[in-house]
């Protein structure tokens, strides 16, 4: 296209917005190609309002972080209880199986598989009351492989292993606090230990069943508080020596003399 005023010819011409005529760069200004409409170029433009335009807050909100405190301060689960319910089961099955070994007895039998999966529970439920008591998620849960050879220890003469599950502790845990919830177990189970030992001892008529208790609680406080893997006594060795060494010295001692007095 060609500019209207030099006729020189150009690619991408200017428009003028009061005449509509098409100019070359020289020329598109309204006074350089002689705009017969310059009067509205010169006239003085209105000044415009400038338009206010009101900024709108983001939406905002405010969360707070805080602890969830239970309805209840020993709270368990549907799932909890039906998995206890299962290794409960579990070890009275191995308490049975025991039994029949030592005893064809029908009251040892059953007093003694009560027995097993009454320490067994208290083991377990002490550490989820202590981690609880510290602020923490805390509840049982089968573990596969535990439960599965404690299930075969029911049939195999050979063996027996009584660790169907274990409590599972949630949220940030320090070394202090994991190993007071740690000794929690073993420490009931050195309690029980001694309380059938002194049963067994006041109580002569029946000392086969406590003694049979007062072994099964040492030595599964003495197992735990080996300071190894993912063992009892390997969190309360970090946390604190001397306590760990009371603890086992304690476990030690109650299971040797369970064993000396039957």
């Amino acid at each position: 296209m060609k500019c209207q005023k030099c006729e020189k010819e150009v690619f991408l011409p200017f428009r003028c917005p009061y005449c509509e005529g098409y100019f070359c760069s020289e020329h598109r200004l309204p006074e350089n190609h002689e705009c017969p409409r310059i009067e509205l170029a010169r006239a003085p433009k209105r000044e415009t309002q400038p338009i206010t335009v009101q900024k709108q807050k983001p939406y905002e909100y405010t969360v707070t972080y805080a602890p969830l405190e239970p309805k209840r301060k020993i709270y368990f689960s549907n799932k909890e209880i039906r998995h206890l319910t299962i290794a409960a089961l579990l070890v009275i099955a191995i308490g049975l199986s025991f039994s029949i070994n030592a005893s064809g007895e029908l009251g040892f039998l059953v007093l003694s598989s009560i027995m097993l999966m009454t320490s067994f529970l208290a083991h377990e439920i002490a550490h989820k009351l202590v981690a609880q008591k510290e602020g923490s998620w805390a509840e049982f849960r089968l573990i596969f492989t535990g439960a599965i050879l404690t299930l075969l220890s029911i049939i195999s003469p050979f063996f027996k292993i009584i660790s169907p599950g274990a409590v599972m502790v949630g949220g940030f845990v320090d070394r202090e606090r994991m190993g007071k919830i740690s000794i929690a177990g073993p420490a009931t189970n050195i309690m029980l230990s001694t309380i059938f030992l002194a049963a067994a001892f006041l109580l002569p008529q029946n000392t086969q069943i406590f003694v049979f208790g007062a072994i099964f609680n040492a030595w599964i406080a003495l197992f735990n508080l080996i300071p190894f893997g993912m063992l009892d006594g390997f969190k309360i060795f970090l946390w604190n020596k001397k306590m760990w060494a009371l603890a086992f010295t304690t476990s030690l001692v109650l299971t040797i003399v369970s064993y000396n007095y039957i």
